[in-house]
């Protein structure tokens, strides 16, 4: 294992440098563009919240869902999926897609199912969230794509269903950064009780374990996700604006339903889907993860996470860990895009 790398990167610019960064959004530089090839440098410079859109949103029919998604960069770049969580959406990588696109990179940030505008193709479909499902959309979409292999980057929920894919498909994975690091589940050790601290960590899955959990969420969705950013980021300082433009994804018609399924079968209250099984059982034996990997920590992360030595030997290849410092918490790529863009050229650039 690395020794943790402290690097704190975000540079304020001028006003011309962060107009440029922002017009990076779905374009690239003509040199880079033409050739299709990443940069050796790392990812330039941007000042944090420069961007506030995705300059247009793309629909495909991938598996059971119409997905939609944010694209930025060039077509033949090397394809970076980007994968938001809960209760957070694309714009988690708003800075990040852009700063990707002027190294070469195609980076692509698709709504998870229960988000934005992405939307089952059937009405009959269960609305099942358990972990491999997620993971499955994202390979259906790579595959929709015709994308063969990717790099894969995620928080949160993103990060988790990054990882299974990792774990499960690594001939799709070129390599992978995770904030948090390792969060491959098992219903069976989530059966087991934890100290108090940290089962009052975690109260928020007992509350939506209750039906009145979930009328509360149906109800107050954008009032009980705030309070959850406001949590797990303590000292990170967002505005009524950054909040109201992730918030607006919570309007999808089965995001209440595709909320609490993913916290009831990690408790197992709810049941999954009898074809996911057998992924779920070789997620259950928490499989070693080979492919290139950086995992990523906020230093004022306020949401239940493990600590990095908890993990360090589930990464079996080229592995970093670094902790990310300047009151940075849990919606990482959001609060810190330059140092996760660092990290997508960084691990891609050996691998």
């Amino acid at each position: 294992m690395s020794e943790p790398i402290n690097r704190h990167r975000r540079d304020f610019l001028g006003a011309a440098a962060a107009t440029a960064a922002a017009a990076q959004l779905g374009i690239m530089d003509s040199a880079a563009a033409q050739t299709g090839k990443t940069k050796a440098v790392g990812p330039p410079t941007v000042k944090l919240g420069a961007n506030t859109s995705f300059s247009t949103l793309r629909q495909i029919d991938a598996g059971v869902l119409n997905i939609s998604y944010a694209e930025a960069g060039p077509l033949d770049g090397p394809a970076v999926l980007l994968l938001h969580g809960w209760p957070y959406d694309i714009h988690t990588y708003v800075d990040v897609a852009p700063l990707l696109a002027a190294s070469g990179y195609r980076a692509i940030v698709p709504y998870l199912r229960g988000y934005g505008t992405t939307r089952f193709l059937s009405g009959e479909t269960i609305r099942n969230s358990q972990q491999s499902a997620l993971a499955v959309d994202i390979i259906d979409l790579m595959d929709a794509l015709k994308i063969e292999k990717a790099i894969l980057a995620g928080c949160d929920w993103g990060a988790r269903t990054a990882g299974i894919m990792a774990a499960l498909w690594p001939e799709r994975c070129k390599a992978l950064v995770s904030v948090s690091g390792y969060l491959i589940g098992s219903r069976e050790l989530n059966r087991m009780p934890l100290p108090p601290k940290a089962e009052h960590d975690w109260w928020y899955q007992y509350y939506f374990a209750t039906e009145r959990g979930r009328a509360g969420y149906e109800k107050y969705r954008r009032e009980f996700s705030r309070l959850i950013w406001q949590l797990a980021s303590p000292k990170w300082s967002f505005d009524d604006a950054t909040f109201d433009r992730s918030a607006a994804a919570f309007d999808n018609p089965d995001h209440v339903s595709i909320v609490i399924h993913n916290y009831r079968w990690r408790l197992g209250l709810a049941d999954g889907e009898p074809k996911y099984d057998d992924l779920e059982k070789r997620l259950a034996e928490f499989p070693v993860i080979a492919v290139p990997t950086i995992t990523l920590e906020g230093d004022a992360n306020g949401a239940p996470h493990p600590d990095p030595s908890a993990y360090v030997k589930k990464f079996s290849g080229r592995y970093e860990h670094r902790l990310i410092k300047g009151g940075v918490g849990h919606n990482l790529p959001q609060e810190a895009p330059q140092d996760f863009a660092q990290a997508v050229t960084d691990i891609a650039a050996g691998s």
